[in-house]
């Protein structure tokens, strides 16, 4: 061979296992077949297959733990001392509260929603509370109107069934209803009431009393102190109203008799406090003794935008709500039975009223702080419980955005505005009322401490206020209150001379004093109103676990609401039972407690509507002491 050549296989490279490999070929070669030889595997393939193994083992077992978990869940007791659900019905100790929050619609949410992100800085995923436990959305319509007002809303709550407006849990054809919370009591539930409005308003009302129109809160507040064809039904009421509760031989009484219905109270074994020291004194709720009475105000507690600095006066909706789960939880520790408690958000709806942004960003504030203070407490109790939380209405036609001219708007909405402003339109006119009178309250005042004494609701238009007092004059000094006053309430330093001349002439404008306030705001905030009534909106529902309240996921007819609440507690049958004995009673007594009998009212078509009225019959002359419904 020469040099520099090599074998054509030299290169190849040798093999570990030649030799093996070589005896294989032989015995191929003289038996004609292959001849299997055992295979060898080396320590990093068996670590390998360890690992692979491992991996399925262990994934296996999570699977089967979170099987085991969730059986565990679906099948045991969460709650030491609750209750559960078997075949598909509620069992043991529960509770359940229901929040209310009248005429807050969708927009008010992404109203706040959005102001709260703007004024803290917030990122925009930042979501409210409420909006973590949005489970659907419900239908409002009565039986006489496609827009329904909060009496008809309650009653379909209380009773699960429709009604006409005006109705206080009485059905269209005369009848009471019975209602959820006196089932409640009945079947030995502890039951209570907080409110920011009148104890004595509609939604409350429906829930403790039955009267054919729902102005006859007189005649309310006799039944929820006990004076009722069932004997007493509420454990604990918190709220305002007490001109109601007063003789009218009485300073601050709006009653048209001269019964003592605090005195009745006391009489019924209810313990009363009537003011923030007194309400201090229940220690939110621990140690307190029922049946418990709080009125803290005359009419209505003020709006939060106004309440916050006025704290030492009035207790807040939060307040009100925590001392009221503390105290039914103790009433309850000992008994097989839980409570049933209704707190509403009240004042939404008179800012909708009022078309008053301000008041409303923080009314649903002040709602949203209350509603997470539940779900808080629900997590720390030991016994079963659930939250349902929606609105009897929308109210206002709120809208985030406004179209100011003729032209095509350019789409803003500008929260910031809102920011500035520190005070209600309705504590403005209050301030502006009393200056007029002689007071000379500073614009630079918190707000008065008191709210004037209340006047009687206009027969003829039961939803609409008194008018506004006459603040007519041409005085320089007035001009210049008026422009302090705007500039350091409302944050509004470029107020049009026009815009002062209509609040100085006010007695001359068909609106009063605080619905001008309030659009002077508003078309600066750009913010849009309908009516300064109610809507036909669908409106939002939220529970604390969508499990617990499955019925209620999706869009609902209310009365399907109210269904769940009787639903839950498992009190259909005591329903039952509560309306047979209201209708014997109603019978016996000839419905004398549930006070003028209602003749049937039209439904909705249309007669012409749009040309009919003028704003002079409009029910706008809202005074700025009472509110619209």
């Amino acid at each position: 061979m020469a040099r520099g050549e090599e074998p054509l296989l030299s290169g190849r490279p040798s093999s570990d296992h030649s030799d093996e490999r070589n005896v294989e070929e032989e015995d191929a070669l003289l038996t004609g077949q292959k001849q299997q030889q055992p295979r060898r595997y080396t320590w990093a393939f068996w670590r390998e297959v360890g690992l692979l193994a491992w991996a399925v083992l262990a994934t296996v077992l999570v699977i089967i733990l979170a099987i085991l978990y969730q059986h565990q869940q679906q099948t045991s007791n969460p709650k030491p001392s609750g209750g559960g659900w078997k075949n598909g019905r509620p069992t043991g100790k529960r509770n359940l509260i229901f929040m209310v929050s009248d005429g807050m619609g969708p927009t008010s949410l992404s109203l706040t929603r959005t102001f709260r992100q703007t004024v803290t800085g917030l990122p925009i995923d930042d979501v409210l509370v409420l909006d973590e436990h949005l489970i659907g959305s419900s239908r409002t319509r009565s039986t006489t109107s496609l827009i329904t007002d909060s009496a008809a809303g309650a009653t379909a709550f209380s009773c699960g069934q429709k009604s006409y407006n005006g109705a206080i849990s009485v059905l269209p054809n005369g009848d009471p209803c019975g209602t959820v919370l006196e089932a409640a009591k009945r079947a030995g539930y502890k039951t209570g009431l907080v409110v920011t409005t009148r104890i004595t308003d509609a939604t409350p009302a429906c829930f403790a009393a039955h009267v054919n129109q729902r102005g006859e809160e007189d005649e309310i507040a006799v039944q929820e102190v006990g004076e009722h064809p069932l004997g007493r039904v509420l454990d604990l009421v918190l709220g305002g109203g007490r001109c109601h509760f007063l003789p009218n031989t009485t300073d601050g009484s709006c009653r048209k008799d001269d019964r003592d219905i605090i005195h009745l109270a006391k009489k019924n074994g209810f313990n009363y406090v009537s003011d923030r020291k007194g309400f201090d004194g229940l220690n939110f709720g621990t140690g307190v003794k029922l049946p418990l009475l709080g009125l803290f105000a005359d009419t209505d507690i003020p709006y939060e935008v106004d309440r916050r600095n006025m704290d030492d006066v009035y207790p807040s909706l939060d307040d009100m709500a925590r001392t009221a789960l503390t105290a039914l939880q103790e009433a309850t520790e000992d008994s097989d039975k839980g409570f049933f408690l209704m707190i509403e958000g009240s004042r939404i709806d008179h800012a909708g009223h009022g078309n008053d942004p301000v008041a409303q960003v923080h009314e649903v504030l002040a709602y949203h702080k209350a509603f997470a203070s539940v779900l808080e407490f629900l997590d720390r109790d030991d016994v079963e419980g659930v939250l349902v939380g929606t609105s009897d209405h929308e109210t206002g036609g709120l809208a985030t955005a406004r179209q100011l001219h003729d032209a095509y708007p350019e789409y803003h909405w500008f929260p910031t505005v809102l920011a500035n402003a520190t005070h209600s339109a309705e504590n403005l006119a209050y301030k502006l009322r009393d200056h007029i009178a002689g007071k000379h309250i500073s614009p630079l005042d918190t707000g008065i401490k008191t709210p004037p004494r209340p006047r009687p609701r206009s027969p003829a238009s039961p939803d609409s206020p008194s008018p506004s007092p006459s603040l007519s004059t041409d005085s320089q000094e007035i001009k210049q209150y008026i422009q302090h006053l705007v500039s350091n309430g409302l944050g509004i330093h470029d107020a049009t001379p026009a815009e002062i001349r209509r609040l100085v002439n006010s007695s001359e404008d068909p609106w009063p004093v605080s619905y001008i306030l309030a659009d002077m705001i508003s078309r600066r905030a750009q913010v849009g109103w309908t009516t300064h009534g109610h809507s036909a909106v669908d409106v939002n529902i939220y529970a604390s676990d969508p499990g617990q309240a499955k019925p209620l996921v999706g869009n609902r007819e209310n009365t399907e609401v109210g269904g769940f609440l009787k639903e839950y507690l498992d009190l259909e049958e005591e329903v039952e039972e509560v309306t047979e004995e209201l209708k014997k009673k109603m019978m016996k007594s000839g419905g004398e407690w549930m006070g003028e009998v209602v003749v049937g009212g039209k439904g909705d078509h249309y007669e012409g509507d749009f040309r009919k009225r003028g704003v002079l019959g409009c029910g706008c002359h809202a005074g700025v002491e009472e509110h619209g419904y």
